[in-house]
């Protein structure tokens, strides 16, 4: 990038939101998985929407590649700016605008964080269902880009089920507004869907009205133990033909337990288990007969042991083991370090006990701890693996024992991500899972970016542009 358009880019945003320090571009060419091997030219911080017009329409007549970012808590490489050009960080794009509480909405920025929108959302009674475990970090923008759905998502859905209208800034600096099916009753193709899990490749974020739900009066969690591994897989589909939906249902393998007490020993949780599963309920109406019929379903499938609790500080403990388990992966075995891959793979909840399964044979095969937990309740499992860094044989393993997971889910009619999008970890499988689709969005792709300036190089779309 030449010094005249990187002054013209500094006069749109003020000298103190826009750097090429060598410092300052390290930092950006990563995420929580993958690092860039190329920088880039510049992390340029926008404060509105006026600013990233001007700022797309100078790349554009530039031809300089754009990414966008928001906390870059993902962990796909979506986020990673593989091709140089201007790192577009919306993080200072953060006003909850607008809480409509007879239409039930919330209009926000795409800065703005997860858990601090559910801070803000509390008082008036309602809540944003989608939670990720990192919903500390992650931005309504970056979770829209990738669908995101979380801990939750077995009752109340993904991202897409929650996004009611969008504000989009296209690659010339058009602006364009985008309804859902429920907000809309003009006839034609609804392109907003097209937007949803796209991953910065059509268009910016700059606005995302949001559904919101009253917040449940009644909630309680259960834990089940299992002495057998097989077993609690197969509580998942015996809990459905009874009806019950849970608001979460949540693994943690013998890896998982055996790490989490190992990195915050309070915990205590049952390291002679071979899994647990930490189900939550919550409802308008009380909730403890359902507690006992989710108890003795569990029981009847093989659990021996459950707790069960509606106490709040209780609740909140359990979630807390739940939610440490990724940075806890990497104590589960001395001397091994959890490598970041991304795993995210999905398999149908009949599935559930076979990938399990396999997933165990496959850590004793490679001889690497895999430190397996997720949502089990959706079938989306996160089997993290940890290696021995200064092994170099343990490094040329992790990349095959990666792959075999992969395609192991795709074989058993599953997918390589549920939620973590597919950026530069999973492309090479998009066309494995899905090679019509991504045939046509390759086709999309070059319709709304047909210079490829945006997010370029994610999700196997650069195809498009290959003569």
């Amino acid at each position: 990038m030449d010094d005249s358009i990187y002054q013209k880019l500094l006069n749109i945003v003020g000298v103190n939101n826009i750097s090429r320090e060598e410092g300052i571009l390290y930092l950006y060419s990563s995420d929580v998985a993958v690092e860039s091997e190329k920088w880039a030219d510049c992390v340029i911080r926008p404060f509105n929407k006026s600013e990233v017009r001007e700022i797309l329409k100078i790349a554009n007549e530039n031809s300089i590649p754009i990414t966008p970012v928001g906390a870059r808590s993902g962990a796909s490489g979506g986020s990673v700016p593989i091709k140089g050009g201007i790192l577009l960080d919306l993080t200072r794009m953060n006003d909850i605008l607008n809480i409509d509480l007879k239409k039930m909405t919330v209009t926000v920025e795409p800065g703005v964080v997860i858990t601090q929108l559910n801070e803000q959302l509390k008082s008036h009674g309602v809540f944003f269902p989608v939670d990720l475990g990192s919903s500390d970090m992650a931005t309504i923008g970056g979770t829209i880009s990738n669908n995101g759905g979380g801990l939750r998502a077995v009752k109340y859905g993904v991202m897409k089920n929650y996004v009611d209208e969008l504000e989009i800034i296209l690659v010339k600096g058009e602006e364009m507004t985008l309804n859902s099916e429920q907000n809309s009753n003009i006839g034609g193709i609804n392109l907003l869907n097209l937007f949803i899990g796209s991953e910065g490749t059509l268009g910016i974020i700059i606005k995302a009205t949001l559904r919101i739900l009253p917040i449940p009066k009644f909630k309680g969690v259960l834990l089940a133990i299992y002495d057998d591994l097989k077993k609690s897989g197969e509580t998942v589909i015996n809990i459905y033909k009874k009806g019950i939906i849970p608001s979460a249902m949540e693994i943690l393998d013998k890896s998982a337990i055996v790490a989490i007490n190992k990195y915050k020993p309070e915990m205590n949780l049952p390291e002679n288990a071979e899994a647990i599963i930490l189900f939550e309920l919550n409802e308008k109406h009380p909730i403890e007969e359902d507690l006992n019929n989710l108890e003795k379903i569990c029981l009847q499938v093989g659990a021996v042991e459950i707790k069960k609790s509606t106490d709040e500080k209780e609740r909140i403990k359990l979630w807390d083991a739940r939610k440490l388990v990724g940075a806890a992966s990497t104590r589960v075995r001395e001397g091994f370090s959890r490598v970041y891959l991304g795993e995210d793979i999905t398999v149908p909840p009949s599935k559930i006990p076979e990938l399990l399964l396999k997933l165990r044979e496959l850590s004793k095969e490679y001889d690497l701890p895999i430190v397996v937990f997720g949502h089990i309740g959706d079938g989306n499992l996160h089997p993290a693996i940890t290696i021995r860094k200064n092994v170099p044989n343990d490094i040329k393993k992790v990349e095959e024992l990666e792959d075999k997971i992969h395609r192991y889910a795709i074989d058993i009619g599953g997918i390589t991500t549920g939620e973590h999008g597919i950026g530069l970890r999973r492309a090479p499988y998009l066309k494995i899972e899905r090679p019509g689709e991504l045939m046509l969005m390759r086709k999309i792709k070059k319709i709304f970016d047909p210079n490829n300036l945006l997010n370029p190089g994610k999700m196997d779309l650069d195809a498009a542009f290959q003569s």
